[in-house]
């Protein structure tokens, strides 16, 4: 079964990792806003020429080049499975630190955000468990609430949301090659007479 953001229906299980108290990098999303650890931060940059790559799912733009680096690039607002929305002068791109899909070291990552709010602190007051909605909502990537006044913010955890992202682009099966492996391939051709 594929989940509606077009990712193979893995276990829909909760993220094990709980957000822990400090500062938050606040985004929006719509008009929702969400909490990215500011230690996984590297830097904002404005919206940027994107090179599409092929076979990519809908959430994947594609790479940037960034002082020599190639990062990925993720939609979140796709990958959340909100609606569309056109980029605007308030659209950037988060490049944040993510650990490797390899499971040694780290890697770039970057996230395309409707716009940045603030660098806000909260304490283990402020943040409470994601509730358990039934199944009915993929909680996965979701830390934890934090209360900011009178609202509420998701906070992501980014890099289950990568390695997810990584899976998937792998065909979501553990040990077997890319889906776009096959494209790099020499093909056969049959012989003709």
């Amino acid at each position: 079964m594929t989940h509606p953001t077009g990712f193979p229906d893995v276990a829909q299980e909760k993220s094990e990792q709980t957000a822990l108290p400090g500062k938050y990098l606040t985004i929006t999303l719509g008009r929702e806003s969400y909490g990215i650890p500011v230690l996984k931060v590297r830097e904002i940059i404005r919206i940027c020429p994107i090179t599409r790559v092929a076979n990519m799912p809908p959430q994947v733009r594609g790479v940037i080049n960034l002082r020599g680096k190639v990062i990925p690039v993720v939609d979140l607002r796709t990958r959340f499975g909100l609606p569309a929305g056109a980029d605007h002068d308030r659209t950037c791109i988060v490049v944040t630190q993510v650990a490797a899909t390899t499971g040694h070291g780290t890697r770039l990552y970057g996230v395309i955000v409707d716009g940045v709010e603030e660098v806000a602190h909260f304490s283990a007051a402020d943040i409470q468990p994601t509730p358990d909605f039934g199944g009915a909502v993929d909680t996965r990537f979701i830390t934890g609430m934090a209360k900011s006044g009178d609202n509420v913010k998701a906070l992501i955890d980014l890099d289950s949301l990568a390695a997810a992202e990584g899976t998937a682009l792998e065909g979501t099966v553990p040990g077997q090659p890319p889906a776009t492996e096959a494209a790099t391939q020499p093909r056969t051709q049959p012989a003709t007479r």
